[in-house]
Formats: structure tokens, sequence, C-alpha cells
């Protein structure tokens, strides 16, 4: 028997782990494929690919959102949880980067810790995209920008008011509005800032697009002219222990009836979900006629699955 072995063409791999790494011009083809999608969601683009979706955090709406992505895309997700994952006994990031890399063709790991999102993609061949870390959310990020363009048909003198924690989804959010060109404000109790290298690297990608970057203790500032206003859980999972301790330091930043006569008369509310209404907002706003949050959770659907066919078709 005679067995020629053939070595692996090397291809050049592109990950998602930060919305800092990617273009103007790659950010909006993203939204416009999500649109196109969104309108013939069944193409098998990504027959006999597979995907590798590592959870240790929970998840709704980005487990459902990639699974249903990738069958649509004629693909084929897997779920793995820390549990099920030698990761979860102390095997090493770099180990099985390496090992999934033989077995699949991307990973989409939802995680705490960005350093260990930036070690897996150190060590994989494959794709490897940013489900969520503590640090940064840019699928959702994707997802709300998709959502904001349907609404206002533009992002040039469009103003989005973020309130609350400096998060993760503030920080993705942050960057995807100076990428664009959208002008931006976030509203936080002290303490509770987005991180200084973020604002940095955001007001200086601004400056290019010609957005504006606003943080501000003040939310009627925050929320002055806006045309999306957006919030999140003022305790997001890991900080259960600060609940309390939050509920009080936030509670002027709760989005009510009275916050929201400070936007303009046709403003939209946004929301990653879950949602805590009567904390970070009210029944009557969430629920509300100027509420757009099942759509924009719909659209994480839309726009994932324009990343995963970049990335992998």
């Amino acid at each position: 028997m005679s067995i020629n072995v053939k070595n692996k063409t090397a291809v050049e791999k592109r990950d998602f782990l930060t919305l800092l790494d990617y273009s103007k011009e790659e950010i909006l083809a993203l939204i416009e494929e999500a649109f196109k999608l969104e309108k013939n969601p069944i193409q098998p683009v990504l027959q006999g690919k597979t995907l590798a979706m590592i959870f240790e955090k929970s998840s709704t709406r980005t487990r459902v959102s990639f699974e249903t992505g990738m069958l649509q895309l004629g693909g084929h997700a897997l779920f793995l949880s820390s549990q099920d994952l030698q990761l979860g006994r102390g095997e090493p990031v770099s180990d099985t980067a390496k090992v999934l890399s033989g077995y699949v063709d991307a990973i989409m790991i939802r995680t705490f810790g960005h350093d260990k999102i930036e070690e897996l993609a150190k060590h994989a061949s494959i794709p490897v995209i940013n489900g969520l870390t503590d640090l940064f959310h840019p699928c959702q990020a994707l997802a709300d920008l998709k959502t904001i363009y349907r609404l206002k048909e533009t992002f040039e003198g469009v103003k989005t008011a973020y309130l609350g924690d400096g998060n993760n989804v503030a920080h993705s959010l942050m960057i995807a509005a100076a990428k664009v060109g959208m002008d931006f404000s976030l509203g936080c109790p002290k303490g509770y800032e987005p991180d200084a290298d973020i604002v940095a690297k955001a007001q200086k990608l601004a400056k290019e697009t010609g957005a504006t970057i606003t943080i501000t203790y003040d939310p009627i500032e925050a929320v002055k002219d806006a045309d999306i206003i957006y919030t999140d859980v003022w305790a997001s999972m890991g900080q259960e222990s600060e609940q309390q301790e939050r509920l009080v330091a936030f509670k002027d930043f709760q989005v009510n009836d009275q916050l929201v006569q400070h936007a303009k008369a046709d403003y939209h509310f946004l929301h990653c979900l879950p949602a805590h209404r009567e904390e970070e907002v009210t029944a009557s706003i969430i629920d509300g006629e100027h509420s757009a949050v099942f759509e924009q959770a719909e659209n994480r659907l839309h726009v994932q699955k324009a990343l995963l066919k970049k990335l992998l078709s």
C-alpha cells in the first residue's frame, strides 16, 4: 500500500476578538451582509464546517443565535461547557486550542478574562470568535449597529447614550460608535467608569470619523438629545455579591419616564438583555412603544451569520 501524504496549505486565519481589529469598511460590510442574510436566511455556504462553542458563562442569545446561524448556513455547532472540556480540569488553554484546531473549523468562546481568549487565539490555527469576555462583547455591538442603522438609516448625526456600568458592553458599543462615526455618551456613577485605555482608543478613532465620545457622571447630560438610549444590568455575571451596593450606586441612572424626557421625542430604547425591570429600566420603557430590544436580540443571529460567513466561507 502506498500512502501519499501532502502537507496542509497554510491559510492566514482571522479572529474576531474586538472591533478594534476591524476597519470601518469591514464593519459596515458585515452589517450590509447581515441585512442580506436576514432577507435570505438559508444559505448552505458552510456545508461540512463545524463551530466549537465553549461556554464558561451561561447564555441564551449567544448559544441559540450561533447554533441556529451555523445550521442555517449549512454547518454544525458543538456546545461545550466547562464541564465538557478538560479546560475545566486544568488543561492548558494552548493545548485545547491546538486540539480543537485539528477537529473543527472555528471556535467561539464565552468566558471571563479577556487574556484567556487572546491565549486561545494565539495557539489556535483556526478563527476564534469572542462570544463575550469581561472586557469586550463585540458580537453584541455588531447587533446594536445593525439595529440602530435599521431604525435611523444612518450613523451620521446619531447620538447613542449608554447609562450604567462601564463594562464590556459599554466598551464594545463605544468602539463601534467611534468606528462608524456615531456620537456616543456614557453616563455612569463615580467608580464605575469604563476602562481608561479603551476610552482613549475610542476617542482617537472618533477624531478620524468625526464622532464624539463623552463620559459623564450626570445621567441627564448623557441622554440629552439622544436618538438611542441604551442600558445593561447593573450587576453582571460574577458581580452578584455587589448587587446591593450597585443598587444604591446606580439608582439615579435608571432609564425611566422622567429621564427619557431629556432625549429626542422619537428616541429608541435598547438593552442587550437579560433585563431586570424596575432596576436599570422601568417596564414602561422596555415594554413601551420606543423599545426595540427584541429586534436587537434577533439581530444577534443575522450579524453572527455574516461574521461566520466572512471567517469560514
